[in-house]
C-alpha cells in the first residue's frame, strides 16, 4: 500500500489544487515520492532561547518575551501599514515592528509572554526586530521549539506550503515505509531504516539525527547511481557485438605518417581485442590534452572497415565535426574508407544525399554532430559508434546512437582528465583506456598568471611573437557587453585590439552564435595564416588544431575552472614553436590566484583535475550538467567523495552477488536504479 502511494500524483495531497500541483511541477515534483525527496535546501534551528542582551547583532534567534507595550498601528503611507509594540526579558527590552500585518495589532496581547523569532539588530543601546516569526510561549512547538526546514521556492508555492504538504505525504506513507536498500547493506554500514530518515531529513528530532539521516540518503543516492552504472555495465557485457575479423594492427602503424606512443598502441589494442571478442565494446578513451586520442579513433575504424562494416564518429560542435571529417579522411582514405560529414547546419539536399550514402553502405564513416543522431537517419551495417568530448553528451545520447546500428561497439572520448573516484561515476558503464604519454614533439607551453598592470607589456610581447611569424588566441568569457559584470567581450574586444591596439596586424572573431559557415570561414582563414589574432569564446575549448598558434591568453581567467582553462591551453604547442598561456586575473580572491597558480605549476591534466576537485569539488566536471547522468538531490560531492567510495564499493561487491538484482531484497533497488536513466533492460 505504502509503495502505491508513493507513485500517486501530488493532487492526492489536500491543499494540493491544479494551481499549486502545476507551480510545483516547475520544482520537478509530480508524485508523493517526488515531494518526500524535494530535501530542504537548509535548516534553522529555533530550539534554543537566548537573553535579549547575549544575542550577537544580526543574528537570528529565538527570544522568549513579555510584550510591554500596547501593539500600536499607524498608516505611514497608502501600501504601507506598521504595528509597533515593545518587548522585554530579563536581560533587556527590543521595539518589534511588523509591516503591512495589520492582524497583528489584535493578535499580540500587551502583557502576554510569546517566543519571537527573528534577525536581533543593535544600533548603539537601541535593539530591533522585524517581522519576526512568534508564538504564545505556551503553544511553543509550530513555529518555534523545533529545527525548521527552508525549502527552495517558486513562484506560488511558499515554505508553509511545502512543510504542510510533505509533513501530509510522511503520514500518508503508513509503515512499513518502503525501503530500497536491502537489510544487509544498510546493517553493514550502520544506516538507518528509510522511514526514520525521510522524518528526520525534513523535521529532524536534533542535529544527530538529521545527521544520520543525511548519512543514510545520501549514500542510497550514490549507490543506486553506481548500481544502475553497474547494471548497464553488466548489460552492456552481455551484449552480442560484431566479431571483427583479426587481424595485426602493425599494417595500420606502417602506413600512418607518425609513430604512435606505447599508450596509444595499447588503447588501440584494447579495443580491438573487445572488437574480435563475440561481446559489444563500451570503451572510454581518456588522455590528456593532444596526447593523440583521434589516431586511436581512426585504429578503430580502419579495423571496422576492414571487415565491411561502417563507423560514426559524433564530435559536440561543427567547427570540431569539421576537423575530424578533414583530418580523418586524409588519414584513412589511403585504405579505402570512404568518408561523409553530417551536420546540422548542412542543406536538406546535402542531408539527404549523406542519409542515401549511409542506408546504401555507399559511406564507410560518417563525421557529424547531434545531426548523427537525428531521425531518418538509416545505416547498412554500423558497426562501431565513436564519440568525442563525451562529458558533453551523457548515456541517454549515447545510446540513441547505438540504436542506430544492431549492437555496434562503442568507443568513447574525452580530453578531460578525471580524478578516477568521479570517473566511475560519469563513465561507470564503460571499460577505460588511458592514454598517459604525449606524443614526440608535443611541448610544454609556458604558463604565466598577471594582472591589468602588465597589460602593455603582454601586448608588446604578443606583437613580437606576430613579428616572428605566429599566430595568437584571445578567449573572453562573454559574447556580448554585460551591463553587471566587467567581463571583456570577443566582438567589442576584438574590435578595441584592431582599432586601438594592434591596427598593424590581421584581428578578427569568433564566437558560438555565429553560423557554422562563419566560423569555418573564420577557422580557415586562421589555419591558412591570414588572421594573426584570433578573438574567441570557449568555443576553441576543444579539438582545433593550428600549429602555428604560439600564445593563448585567456581574459577574466578566474571566471574559468581549471580544467576547462587547461584544455584552452592545449590549443597552442602544437606545433614546433615555443609556445606560451598567459592568464589574466581580474580578481583581488586569493583563492582565485591559488587556483590560477596550479595551472603554472604544472601541464599534467590528471594533477590538475585532481588539484581542482580539492581546491573547489566536481563543478568543472559535472557543470550545466553536461555530464547526462541523473541530477543529485542530496548528496554534494565536493564534501560527500569519502562516501561515493565507500557506495561504488557497496554497489560492486552486490553486484558480484547478484549481476542482474533478480534477488527478491534486491528487486526495488533494481527498479528505482532503471528508473534513473528511464530505461527498462532486461
Amino acid at each position: 500500500m505504502a509503495k502505491e502511494i508513493l507513485n500517486e500524483g501530488i493532487r492526492f495531497i489536500t491543499g494540493i489544487g491544479e494551481q499549486r500541483a502545476k507551480s510545483l511541477k516547475k520544482l520537478e515534483i509530480s508524485t508523493v515520492r517526488d515531494l518526500i525527496s524535494f530535501f530542504p535546501r537548509d535548516y534553522e534551528d529555533r530550539r534554543k532561547i537566548s537573553p535579549l542582551a547575549e544575542v550577537p547583532d544580526g543574528e537570528s534567534s529565538c527570544i522568549k518575551a513579555y510584550v510591554i507595550t500596547p501593539p500600536r498601528l499607524s498608516r505611514v503611507r497608502k501600501g504601507l501599514d506598521l504595528v509597533k509594540f515593545r518587548i522585554a526579558d530579563n536581560s533587556g527590552a527590543c521595539d518589534v515592528t511588523f509591516f503591512n500585518q495589520s492582524y497583528i495589532k489584535d493578535t499580540i496581547k500587551q502583557g502576554g509572554e510569546y517566543i519571537f523569532y527573528g534577525k536581533i539588530s543593535k544600533n548603539g543601546g537601541y535593539t530591533s526586530m522585524t517581522n519576526p516569526l512568534f508564538e504564545p510561549s505556551d503553544k511553543g512547538g509550530t513555529v518555534t521549539g523545533r529545527i525548521v526546514p527552508i525549502y527552495r521556492l517558486t513562484k506560488g508555492i511558499t515554505q508553509k506550503v511545502l512543510v504542510n504538504s510533505i509533513e501530509q505525504a510522511l503520514k500518508a506513507v503508513r509503515e512499513p515505509f518502503p525501503d530500497i536498500l536491502p537489510e544487509k547493506i544498510r546493517r553493514k554500514y550502520g544506516l538507518m531504516d528509510a522511514g526514520y530518515c525521510y522524518k528526520n531529513i525534513h523535521f529532524p528530532e536534533n542535529p544527530e539525527a538529521l545527521g544520520k539521516a543525511r548519512k543514510r540518503l545520501v549514500f542510497e543516492e550514490l549507490f543506486v547511481l553506481s548500481c544502475a552504472l553497474g547494471l548497464m555495465k553488466n548489460t552492456n557485457a552481455q551484449r552480442a557485438g560484431y566479431v571483427l575479423e583479426k587481424a595485426p594492427p602493425d599494417e595500420f602503424y606502417r602506413a600512418l605518417p607518425f609513430e604512435l606512443t606505447k599508450a596509444q598502441k595499447r588503447s588501440l589494442e584494447q579495443a580491438m581485442g573487445d572488437m574480435v571478442s563475440g561481446k559489444a565494446m563500451n570503451r572510454l578513451v581518456q588522455g590528456d590534452v593532444g596526447s593523440g586520442k583521434t589516431a586511436v579513433a581512426a585504429g578503430c575504424i580502419w579495423f571496422a572497415h576492414r571487415s565491411g562494416l561502417q563507423s560514426a564518429f559524433m564530435a559536440p560542435t561543427e567547427i570540431l565535426a569539421e576537423q575530424h571529417y578533414k583530418n580523418l579522411s586524409e588519414l584513412l582514405g589511403k585504405f579505402g574508407v570512404r568518408t561523409i560529414l553530417l551536420t546540422g547546419s548542412m542543406s536538406p539536399k546535402a542531408k539527404k544525399t549523406a542519409h542515401e550514402s549511409l542506408e546504401k553502405g555507399e559511406a564507410d564513416l560518417v563525421v557529424g554532430t547531434h545531426a548523427i543522431i537525428s531521425e531518418g537517419v538509416k545505416f547498412k551495417n554500423l558497426a562501431l559508434v565513436i564519440t568525442d568530448e563525451q562529458h558533453r553528451f551523457g548515456v541517454r545520447q549515447r545510446a540513441a546512437l547505438t540504436e542506430k546500428g544492431n549492437s555496434p561497439h562503442v568507443l568513447v572520448m574525452s580530453a578531460t582528465p578525471i580524478p578516477r573516484t568521479l570517473a566511475l561515476i560519469i563513465y561507470g558503464d564503460l571499460d577505460i583506456s588511458v592514454i598517459d604519454q604525449l606524443p614526440p614533439g608535443r611541448q610544454k607551453v609556458d604558463t604565466y598568471m598577471v594582472r591589468e598592470n602588465m597589460r602593455e607589456r603582454i601586448n608588446k610581447f604578443a606583437a613580437r611573437l606576430v613579428s616572428e611569424g605566429r599566430q595568437i588566441y584571445i578567449v573572453c568569457p562573454m559574447i556580448e557587453e554585460s551591463e553587471t559584470m566587467e567581463l571583456k567581450s570577443a566582438l567589442e574586444y576584438a574590435e578595441k585590439l584592431q582599432t586601438q591596439v594592434f591596427p598593424n596586424l590581421r584581428v578578427s572573431h569568433l564566437h558560438g552564435k555565429m553560423k557554422a559557415a562563419e566560423k569555418e570561414a573564420v577557422m580557415r582563414e586562421f589555419v591558412a595564416g591570414n588572421i594573426d589574432i584570433l578573438v574567441s569564446t570557449t568555443v576553441i575549448e576543444v579539438g582545433v588544431d593550428v600549429p602555428n598558434a604560439a600564445l593563448m591568453i585567456i581574459e577574466n581567467a578566474e571566471r574559468f575552472g581549471l580544467s576547462q582553462l587547461h584544455q584552452l591551453r592545449g590549443r597552442v604547442g602544437r606545433g614546433a614553436h615555443k609556445s606560451y598561456c598567459v592568464l589574466f586575473n581580474g580578481s583581488s580572491s586569493q583563492e582565485a590566484a591559488r587556483r590560477l597558480k596550479v595551472l603554472c605549476k604544472t601541464n599534467n591534466g590528471f594533477e590538475i583535475s585532481e588539484e581542482d576537485l580539492r581546491l573547489r569539488g566536481p563543478g568543472d566536471f559535472f557543470g550545466s550538467r553536461q555530464h547526462g547522468l541523473p541530477e543529485m538531490k542530496l548528496a554534494d560531492l565536493s564534501c560527500d567523495m569519502d562516501t561515493l567510495s565507500v557506495a561504488q564499493e557497496a554497489a560492486k561487491r552486490l553486484l558480484e552477488e547478484d549481476p542482474e538484482l533478480r534477488e527478491p531484497e534486491n528487486l526495488q533497488l533494481r527498479d528505482r536504479a532503471f528508473e534513473l536513466f528511464e530505461m527498462s533492460l532486461h
